[in-house]
């Protein structure tokens, strides 16, 4: 069957198509007119809407014609790729094709991982399939470990183990140290943590159905560094990597953690079970401990942790955090290069104690609805408490822009992939 091509144009549509109107059609041709006035950012938007456009045509499939950038590409590109029997694209035959289907090929992986059911996605599901693809591009060059159900208690990752102690499938901390030197002594210039909450019911703390409806993409964290780390890779990294998944489904039973209980983790801090909806901070715990003693002077997390993220940006942005405020500016400098904007909100010391307990040295939440004031700010505190080296060198990316309920007038359904391109970005400068 064949594809409809699509190209761009900088005068405005004939008059039957309407006034202003995005896009005109013409025997077997798309095109979509642009202004010269107006910015790239625009110009930019402008293309991913009728990327959606043509993506509700279910066309079997797009080719690029004419003149393009890399970007817009990308731009139309990531817009029309649905979650549900996706079209096929045919890039231009340039300079940037090569670069745009690494591009793609990491954003399908994230995508199509975040899309995937919580039935088939079992927290061992999604370590091996993370794997799987990393080794996939990058052979010898990766090694993994796993702690995988007891395992976890005995190696006392207490936030990863109890979080997912409810369900019958185990909960697994996954390391892969991606070496391209394979000299065992070389330096980890960076690691990457990932929440990997592959359903959350929210536990005894129950999300209502509509809330819980979406929670298949609460391992997008994972996916989202699992997806940067294998764009690097294809862009030619050359440094050793490390990267931890924090595996686990939040379910309720007989066995699951409940309020009142009190953490111990392995750095010594205490933790107080006021919210058991507020889990993914209690994984994300043990991954930062664990990447912290690689000693990589560049950690970042991603995670889908707070619903104040969303509220406080919206579903274009992710926010991001740093005590280190210089590696804050690098970061966000390096999110804009590749057209992935982020924005930063509030993170001090003190944030560490805006979850107070009179059990322990912190709770993990506060017991108000979503947390209270200034939520994701105290999640981020929380996490704070367990990145080494006094938070220098530390990124958290609360992945607001991670997935859409239903589709936008920019994005489809399901997984974004935002993410992915400041991350790899990121760990290129490293």
């Amino acid at each position: 069957m064949s594809h409809l091509l699509v190209e761009l144009s900088y005068q405005t549509a004939p008059a039957q198509w309407g006034e202003n109107a995005l896009v005109s059609f013409d025997a077997g041709k798309a095109t979509i007119h642009l202004s010269t006035d107006d910015a790239i950012d625009t110009q930019l938007s402008k293309i991913a809407v009728v990327g959606r456009k043509l993506d509700g045509m279910n066309l079997a499939g797009i080719t690029f014609s004419g003149e393009w950038s890399e970007e817009q590409q990308w731009s139309l590109a990531s817009s029309y790729r649905r979650a549900r029997n996706a079209g096929k694209i045919t890039w231009l035959d340039s300079a940037d094709k090569k670069s745009l289907e690494q591009r793609y090929a990491a954003l399908c992986f994230t995508r199509d991982l975040i899309n995937e059911t919580p039935e088939q996605l079992s927290p061992q599901e999604l370590a091996k399939r993370s794997v799987d693809w990393l080794t996939e591009l990058a052979g010898d060059h990766v090694s993994v470990k796993y702690c995988v159900g007891e395992e976890l208690a005995d190696a006392g990752w207490v936030g990863i183990y109890n979080v997912g102690r409810g369900s019958e499938r185990p909960p697994v901390l996954l390391e892969v140290d991606y070496n391209p030197s394979e000299d065992e002594n070389a330096e980890v210039a960076a690691a990457l943590v990932g929440k990997g909450i592959t359903f959350d019911s929210g536990g005894y703390s129950m999300k209502s159905s509509e809330g819980m409806l979406s929670m298949k993409c609460d391992m997008g964290g994972a996916a989202t560094v699992t997806g940067a780390l294998g764009l690097a890779i294809m862009q030619g990294l050359n440094k050793r990597v490390k990267l931890f998944l924090c595996c686990a489904e939040n379910l309720v039973s007989g066995h699951a953690y409940k309020l009142g209980d009190i953490l111990t983790y392995k750095n010594g801090v205490t933790v107080e079970i006021v919210n058991t909806d507020a889990e993914g901070r209690l994984v994300l715990a043990d991954g930062l401990m664990a990447a912290s003693e690689t000693n990589a002077p560049l950690i970042i997390d991603a995670a889908t942790l707070t619903g104040a993220a969303v509220a406080a940006t919206g579903g274009d942005y992710n926010a991001v955090f740093s005590l280190d405020k210089p590696a804050l500016q690098q970061f966000i400098i390096q999110s804009e290069k590749q057209n992935e904007p982020v924005w930063p909100l509030p993170l001090e010391l003190w944030h560490q104690d805006k979850c107070p307990s009179p059990f322990a040295d912190t709770a993990n939440s506060r017991a108000q609805k979503g947390g209270g004031a200034g939520g994701a700010s105290n999640a981020a505190g929380f996490l704070s408490r367990f990145v080494g080296n006094q938070g220098k060198g530390w990124i958290h990316v609360d992945l607001a822009a991670a997935y859409n309920g239903s589709g936008t007038s920019h994005m489809p359904a399901g997984g974004s992939g935002i993410g992915i391109r400041g991350i790899a970005q990121a760990l290129l400068e490293a």
